[in-house]
């Protein structure tokens, strides 16, 4: 846990399983997209996605910011490696709503821990919480022994990409995701 001006980080819970479905969204960000992935109570699949253990939005995946004794917002990050493992339980939960999968392009691999989601709620931005959960987790992957972190931004989004540079992240090369125009970005320690 980390504690920064009545600002904690923790590991999540199953019971945070709401405020990482809203992270993961608002991370996406695209609502069509979104009813593509999951439907359209995309919330509730991606809520039970984060309150199984084998998913990528797992809860296991993730830290929880909290300001004053409220929850702020969130961070998902896995091993690139764990990718298409986890992919089977996230792929297994939407399949049983939608009765299909996803066709998506892997979006990292081995040998980089990957930061899947990050996203502070609408009235805590601006208090530099998104940068402390970043740094979080990239203590936590660091200390777990990884040594490259990456992530994708979109294009349209120079605001993420200069919170990302800030932390010392670089452009690696351009991809395409969730049919957006990303850049794959990475931080070596």
């Amino acid at each position: 846990m980390t504690h920064t001006d009545k600002l904690l980080i923790r590991p999540a819970k199953p019971d945070d399983a709401h405020l990482i479905a809203q992270v993961v969204a608002m991370a996406i960000g695209d609502e069509a997209c979104l009813k593509d992935y999951c439907g359209n109570r995309y919330i509730d699949v991606l809520e039970e996605i984060a309150r199984n253990e084998n998913t990528q939005y797992s809860y296991r995946n993730a830290l929880i910011a909290e300001k004053d004794n409220a929850v702020a917002g969130a961070i998902v990050g896995y091993n690139g490696a764990d990718l298409m493992s986890l992919r089977e339980g996230t792929f297994a939960i939407i399949k049983k709503h939608l009765g299909t999968t996803p066709a998506l392009n892997a979006e990292t691999e081995a040998g980089e821990f990957y930061l899947d989601s990050i996203a502070v709620l609408p009235d805590f931005r601006g208090l530099g919480i998104g940068n402390q959960l970043l740094s979080a987790m990239c203590r936590k992957a660091f200390l777990e022994g990884h040594k490259n972190i990456g992530l994708l931004v979109d294009f349209d989004n120079p605001k993420a990409e200069k919170l990302y540079h800030s932390v010392g992240f670089s452009r690696i090369n351009p991809t395409t995701f969730f049919n957006h125009k990303m850049w794959h970005l990475q931080l070596k320690k």
